[in-house]
């Protein structure tokens, strides 16, 4: 009998790259290609339209219905030259991926004949179906109208043969029922409070804008390795599997030299990305074997969500083309590295950087000092919501393993930084801000310039980590939506800029001095936000006990994680800043909850399939070719000679029958803790039901497969193993 693991394997290590097309041009030339960006709304609209567009692009301003014609005659002429037959609706549902139907240009001429119309209306509106896509309840199964709404900021795009347009995704009823609609009001909210606040500084600022730069992680698996891994294919990662005795523990994969297979996968990948003007800049192998990150420049925050999420839709596609198939689970592997997606996260106006820091002046420095902190107040108050807003049943696995920051959102400000912050909380106000630049550090090599030393370093195990100019969010998972990460911190860097805000006015209405009242605020705020600044070792049992006693959110269960969002605190900042009101929360927490306990009951049932129609039949074939030997032996030499020459493979037939059966009997437990869950009505119950009796029995299942996999004889084995899965060349 041949093994169909060998010969995947064989198939996977003969493969060799394709053949990728690249384009004549460099990639600035062909950057945007097949975008509706401003050089073609200037080629393709009349000039009136053109100007009312970018006015409601760049200001903010209502789109005028009247222009939506024009837009769309200009858009489908550009769309048709490029051999575009279909239009669509993007969005992006609460599903953590993106939607689309998918409708041709056609109608009746009524003259029996065909014409090809686009216009305004289907541009502006369509009318998915609301009952279909999670929706927490805001809309039954009978009450199915909902509207996707074209969201103008960010561009049209071609995808094959059909014009993408990225749009929010709204109830019948007005609530939000994607990731879009809301992120857009939060990015209004803090452009508001941010602008007000600038102004203590620089009165002539218009706009203050939210920027994101995400970094993707990726692991790579070949294509035939992952069809015969029920488990990845199920539920994107392996539910079993023992360590291979070498993997990353060399540090050799991390920034090593790129198989030419991945190679050729990210030549592929970047000049279709840079043709859908998602501005790829960096790319490098990571930590673990077949890990790898791709990351861009970073833009406006509601344009970087729609690339990533355009990107991760892309990466899959590529990658079949190339022989692979993308893993972007957050541990689709135990034992290595999982895999994040880092959001570098800042706030400019039309001038420049707000956390960009130290200025020339006292009064950019102070303006640097003020939003740092404020920043900070956001992160401490909302603590336990930031964590929320990048907890999954995924991420939880990664989250506190020694390559992710822990399940404590702490903020890490580097020396410098730190040491400021507490010079102005106990100096007296009068002082002049001494920021320290970048100093400079000679080396004694002479061929080698100068060198410049950032204010902070970097620390891996912060979750929330300064960087010179911008904060990185470093717990997002690699899977997630950006928009959930960016709705909440933006939401509560807002809340915080609104109080600072209210209470410099207060004092100044009283006769203070606007500068003394900014200081006093300032310095008010550093003392109340202390408790999340962390600059040490987020891994250590130690950080865990001061984090409890500083009073930060400490919990690691992920349903009960969720309830921060249905906080008084959570719900009065987001009604307050018109983000989304307590409906819209209750029914996104419904929707986690759910999504959580089928993403458990998945992994739970493919466990159970896998162990019973893999693992022990495989196991039990072995220990009858064991227990043959054992009788063969006795039939050839005395018994006691045969007993003492079989001992081993008596010890092994032993202990299959002893791992053989506390499988079973964990699978029958993981059977019993499902049917129990699954009879509790609510949501909230079930989830937390199902991470506390049925998440643990898989473990339990687990060690005792994979010290199976060490035991039974290699030929036998049907799945394949780590070293097959993780070693590309």
């Amino acid at each position: 009998m041949t093994n169909l693991r060998f010969q995947v394997v064989e198939e996977a290590f003969r493969k060799k790259p394709l053949e990728v097309k690249v384009p004549a041009e460099r990639p600035y030339e062909f950057f945007g290609k097949n975008v509706f960006n401003r050089e073609k709304m200037y080629k393709y609209l009349p000039k009136d339209v053109y100007e009312k567009l970018v006015d409601v692009i760049d200001n903010g301003t209502r789109l005028d219905r009247s222009i939506a014609d024009a837009v769309a005659a200009g858009i489908k002429q550009w769309a048709v030259e490029n051999g575009v037959t279909h239009y669509t609706h993007w969005f992006q549902p609460l599903t953590e991926g993106t939607a689309e139907k998918h409708d041709s240009f056609i109608e009746h001429d009524y003259k029996g004949g065909m014409v090809e119309e686009f216009s305004g209306k289907l541009l502006v509106q369509q009318e998915p179906d609301a009952s279909s896509f999670p929706n927490g309840g805001i809309r039954n199964t009978f009450e199915a109208r909902g509207y996707s709404a074209w969201d103008p900021t960010s561009p049209v795009f071609i995808i094959d043969d059909t014009l993408c347009i990225p749009t929010i995704f709204i109830s019948y009823t007005g609530e939000a029922l994607d990731y879009k609609a809301p992120l857009l009001r939060t990015l209004h909210a803090v452009n508001v409070a941010a602008t007000d606040v600038c102004r203590y500084f620089y009165p002539d600022v218009k706009k203050v804008q939210s920027n994101l730069g995400w970094e993707q992680e990726y692991f790579l698996v070949d294509e035939g390795l992952y069809s015969a891994r029920p488990d990845l294919m199920l539920t994107g990662r392996t539910l079993m599997g023992h360590d291979s005795a070498k993997n990353q523990q060399m540090d050799d994969h991390y920034f090593g030299t790129i198989p030419d297979r991945v190679q050729t996968f990210m030549k592929d990948l970047e000049i279709k990305a840079l043709e859908l003007a998602i501005p790829c800049k960096t790319r490098h192998n990571e930590v673990a074997p077949n890990q790898f990150e791709l990351a861009p420049i970073y833009e406006e925050t509601n344009l970087a969500v729609d690339h990533n999420m355009l990107l991760m839709s892309l990466m899959k596609r590529v990658a079949r083309k190339h022989g692979f198939r993308v893993l972007l689970h957050e541990k689709p592997f135990a034992g290595i590295n999982g895999s994040g997606k880092h959001n570098n996260w800042s706030l400019s106006t039309d001038t420049g950087v707000l956390l960009h820091g130290p200025g020339k002046t006292p009064m950019d420095n102070l303006r640097f000092v003020v939003f740092i902190v404020e920043t900070l107040m956001g992160v401490y108050r909302h603590n336990g919501l930031l964590k929320a807003s990048i907890m999954s049943a995924t991420n939880a696995h990664r989250l506190g393993a020694n390559e992710a920051p822990p399940a404590i959102i702490s903020s890490f400000l580097g020396k410098q930084l730190s040491e400021l912050l507490d010079h102005i909380e106990k100096s007296d106000k009068d002082e002049l801000f001494n920021i320290m630049g970048k100093q400079s550090m000679k080396l004694e090599i002479p061929e080698i310039p100068e060198l410049l030393i950032d204010n902070t370093d970097r620390n891996r195990t912060s979750p929330f980590a300064f960087t010179g100019n911008r904060f990185e969010f470093r717990a997002v998972g690699s899977e997630a939506n950006c928009a959930s990460a960016m709705i909440a911190l933006n939401s509560a860097v807002a809340e915080a800029l609104v109080s600072f805000k209210n209470r410099v006015d207060a004092l100044i209405a009283k006769g203070e001095d606007k500068m003394s009242a900014i200081i006093d605020i300032i310095r008010e705020d550093i003392k109340t936000c202390r408790p999340v600044r962390f600059d040490g070792n987020g891994y250590s049992d130690e950080w865990v006990e001061e984090a409890k006693k500083r009073g930060l959110d400490c919990e690691t269960s992920c349903p009960v994680i969720f309830e921060r969002y249905l906080d008084e605190e959570s719900v009065g900042m987001f009604e307050s800043l018109n983000v989304m009101s307590r409906k819209e929360l209750e029914a996104r927490n419904e929707v986690k909850w759910e999504t959580y306990t089928k993403k458990i009951q998945i992994e739970a049932r493919v466990m159970g399939d896998l162990s019973m129609n893999h693992i022990i039949p495989v196991a039990t074939h072995y220990q009858s070719k064991l227990l043959k030997n054992v009788e063969n032996m006795r039939n050839i030499f005395p018994t006691e000679k045969a007993d003492r020459l079989s001992a081993r493979n008596i010890k092994l037939i032993e202990e299959i029958a002893e791992r053989t059966a506390a499988i079973e009997r964990g699978v029958e437990e993981l059977v019993a803790a499902r049917k129990v869950a699954n009879k509790i009505e609510s949501e909230h119950d079930k989830a937390i039901a199902y991470h506390d009796n049925v998440a643990p029995k898989m473990e339990t299942i687990r060690y005792q497969i994979d010290k199976l996999e060490l035991i039974v004889e290699d030929q036998l084995w049907t799945l394949p193993k780590y070293r097959e899965l993780l070693f590309i060349r």
